[in-house]
């Protein structure tokens, strides 16, 4: 190499080099600490002392930034907001997490410092100085509870305690001075729940009640599931609590051996603890929240009044975190520790921000939800019995802006103990929103559905992989997966929506414009439907699921496509079809017969299927539907540890059915997995098996049918049908009814139930009730009863 050759190898070395340092990302670190100050630099030995002092030096810092926060409990007096100014190039992003998993609780309680003395028996009384919101009142960490009528019982089926007689007047004549108290109740047709606040008292001794917005199909409060909070002649028992705003004095029960002097005790002060706060034109982008605990907030039951396009909810627009206008920003691996009201909310425009990884506990409402804009729906109507006429109806297709979620992501969460609060919830809630996918959660215990679409707009959710049970455990007419469909088409009265539908089929995808994909999930719900599609739900394609109890149902709606689906215990449920609906159900394994309700017209294509027997399948063919498909053993791998696959030979495979995997579903994280709790298989119960049984175990009891003579003699039946309650489980579902050992069972429903067989397949049809009219015998006698299976 020549002298000039070298010299310009070294000058093009050195350009490429300083090209390569010029482009070359660096990243920053930042640390809060409890011990810190703001006025630090940030580094490890000076930390910064807040979230607000990090996000204000972040803005200054165009590299990638990790904020580590050290072990302790932020308290924060006023949510962290992150706005248009704080948001991040993709190459930028910050990240706030905790340091090297060490325990970070972010809180919205402020800690009492309290002078404790004694008031009266086991009563104790301290004065409080300072302004302080008392909404709810934790101890070492122990949530208490409002002082109550009835008393808290979590054994009971409804509201931890309910009774009927809570607005009794000669209970209400026992409060002096009730203002400030609320009422909590179910819907009157148990859709959800209301909530009241008491303003004083009539005249005549009724109370004065505001609110009962909560729910949007209004009816009234059930007559039944109720209860009474934050009266102060109701502080009877250990762990109740009363503040007399008026007096400023905290009065409490505490439990046996409490020294109240070397306790703590925080009140949530606030609603939400992060703001991401942009907009369609100018969202929060790049920046993310991982392996915090958020706790102590504030209830929000009074604030959730907005109604959602009709369907039955109201929302409140808020939550722990709020996504309200981002990109590509999250909070994953973090752990929701029963906060008052919803743990997340995507509210409005959101595009690519994501929520997993998280285990969201005991929280007062729903777990994570999407609710778009109303501006963005065309000719948007909001109460069930209101439509918009086919000659004003804007008949453009899709969403009028953007100003909604899509292309976010709901994966990997674990979810349980929602809707502690408030009753018409959910897992995952999705409104006026596009391309949300929910992917391998696990969502339990709730007292409504895991996963609701509140109407078709505007569709390509994908849903799948989740494990979805133990729901609808206080309301009634619901599912596992629930969905509306009361989109532009849909009207309140069925004659006008045929004519519209028939005339102008063109409108029914207006809203549903992307298909909504349900695959690979397993669903149980023992009080409704593993799979419930309502009123008008359309364009979905629903494949490859288990469903272990509630079967599934399509009610009034189109293009629904169902197929390759394990229906345990259960079959389909077709209710009010339109003609030409264009509703396809097909090679899918169902275990009892079909239970449809008004269906004339069978839709496009309903066959290939296969019956547990040759009964199951002539009643079906009845209908002039599955003239290929097949009665018989299905041949399942293996029941009893939940593998609904099927054996080579089984008779599912000639008609076209593809085994599925049956070992992904729900949470993937090992440390998610290790907390889950299983779901209970159940024991395989087809409709020929049934007809032979002789005795079951049913909702927590054991049961049997009524069997010689002796039996007859014994309880005094007419004859030798029924069936005998031999045991029933304390805590079990049935333990919580009007029913009791010895009784026997005689008709459910209007319906004779002479053996075990009529008893589970009449209630296969109604149990999406949740109650059911119930003749028994006991002590030799006929008694009517209306009995509840919650």
């Amino acid at each position: 190499m020549t002298f000039l050759s070298w010299q310009k190898f070294i000058l093009i070395f050195f350009q490429l080099s300083v090209i390569g340092l010029t482009n070359h990302c660096f990243a920053t670190d930042l640390y809060i600490s409890k011990t810190g100050s703001d006025r630090n630099p940030g580094t490890i030995s000076k930390p910064l002392a807040t979230f607000e002092g990090a996000r204000d030096k972040v803005r200054n810092i165009h590299e990638p930034v990790t904020v580590h926060v050290r072990a302790g409990v932020y308290y924060l007096s006023k949510p962290v907001i992150f706005g248009q100014e704080d948001s991040r190039k993709p190459a930028e992003e910050v990240i706030y997490q905790s340091y090297k998993d060490e325990k970070v609780v972010i809180s919205g309680a402020k800690e009492l410092k309290l002078k404790w003395l004694i008031h009266k028996g086991n009563i104790r009384k301290a004065s409080v100085s300072n302004e302080v919101i008392f909404d709810q009142l934790y101890i070492n960490g122990q949530q208490l509870r409002m002082a109550r009528y009835p008393n808290y019982n979590p054994a009971s089926s409804h509201f931890g305690g309910y009774s009927a007689d809570v607005l009794d007047p000669a209970r209400i004549k026992s409060w002096k001075n009730p203002q400030g108290a609320f009422v909590h109740a179910l819907h009157k047709h148990e859709w959800g729940g209301y909530h009241y606040k008491v303003t004083g008292k009539e005249t005549d001794g009724k109370l004065k009640l505001e609110g009962g917005y909560q729910n949007n199909r209004q009816m009234g409060m059930h007559d039944k599931y109720r209860f009474v909070e934050n009266v102060f002649e109701e502080l009877d028992t250990a762990g109740e609590w009363y503040f007399n705003k008026q007096e400023k004095m905290l009065y409490l029960y505490p439990s046996d051996g409490q020294d109240l002097s070397k306790s703590r005790f925080h009140s949530p002060q606030l609603r939400h603890l992060f703001e991401f706060r942009g907009s369609a034109k100018t969202p929060v982008k790049n920046i993310g929240l991982r392996g915090f605990e958020f706790a102590h907030l504030m209830r929000t039951f009074m604030e959730t009044r907005e109604p959602l396009l009709r369907s039955d909810w109201a929302i409140y627009r808020g939550g722990t975190v709020i996504f309200d206008g981002t990109e590509n920003c999250f909070v994953k691996s973090c752990y929701f520790n029963a906060v008052g009201g919803n743990a997340v909310f995507f509210n409005n425009y959101n595009r690519n921000s994501e929520v997993s990884g998280c285990h969201i506990e005991n929280a007062g409402a729903s777990g994570v939800c999407f609710v778009g804009d109303p501006s963005a729906a065309r000719s948007p109507s909001f109460e069930y019995n209101q439509a918009v006429s086919y000659e004003e109806m804007d008949k453009q297709p899709g969403p009028k802006t953007s100003n909604y979620p899509a292309e976010c992501k709901v994966y990997d969460n674990l979810m349980h103990g929602l809707g502690q609060v408030e009753k018409q919830v959910a897992g995952v809630e999705i409104s006026m929103a596009m391309d949300i996918t929910v992917s391998h959660n696990t969502i339990y215990n709730v007292p409504r559905s895991g996963i609701n679409v509140s109407e078709g707009t505007w569709g390509g959710h994908l849903i799948e992989y989740n494990d979805v049970f133990n729901t609808v455990l206080e309301t009634g007419d619901h599912g596992s997966f629930n969905s509306w469909g009361r989109d532009r088409y849909w009207h309140p009265q069925r004659d006008v929506m045929n004519k519209l539908a028939a005339d102008h089929p063109e409108t029914i995808l207006l809203d549903a414009q992307k298909t909504v994909v349900i695959r690979n999930n397993r669903f149980r719900c023992d009080h409704g439907w593993d799979i419930d599609l309502d009123d008008g739900s359309s364009n979905y394609h629903i494949y490859n699921n288990v469903c272990l109890n509630g079967g599934l149902k399509l009610r009034e709606g189109f293009q629904r496509t169902v197929e390759n689906n394990v229906i345990i215990n259960n079959s389909f449920h077709p209710h009010v079809w339109f003609k030409n609906s264009g509703d396809i159900f097909r090679k899918n394994i169902v275990l009892k017969s079909y239970y449809p309700i008004q269906v004339s017209d069978w839709g496009k294509e309903v066959d290939y299927n296969l019956f547990p027997d040759q009964k199951a399948l002539n009643e079906a063919r009845k209908n002039s539907t599955d003239s290929h498909s097949a009665a018989g053993d299905p041949l399942f791998k293996n029941t009893q540890k939940g593998n609904y696959q099927v054996l080579p030979g089984s008779p599912a495979l000639k008609l076209g059915f593809v085994n599925f995997p049956m070992d992904e579903f729900g949470v993937v994280s090992p440390d998610l997995k290790a907390k889950a709790a299983s779901v209970i298989l159940p024991a395989i119960n087809t409709l020929s098996g049934a007809e032979t049984a002789k005795e079951i175990t049913w909702l927590g009891g054991k049961l049997r049918n009524v069997n010689g003579l002796g039996d007859r003699s014994a309880f005094g039946l007419p004859d030798e049908k029924g069936v005998i309650i031999e045991y029933i489980a304390y805590g079990s579902i049935l333990s919580k009814s009007d029913l009791k050992n010895g009784d026997v069972i005689r008709s459910m429903n209007n319906k004779t139930v002479a053996n075990v067989a009529d008893l589970t397949n009449v209630f296969q049809e109604i149990n999406w009730t949740g109650k059911s009219e119930i003749e028994v015998f006991r002590n030799q006698q006929i008694l009517k009863l209306t009995v509840s299976f919650k």
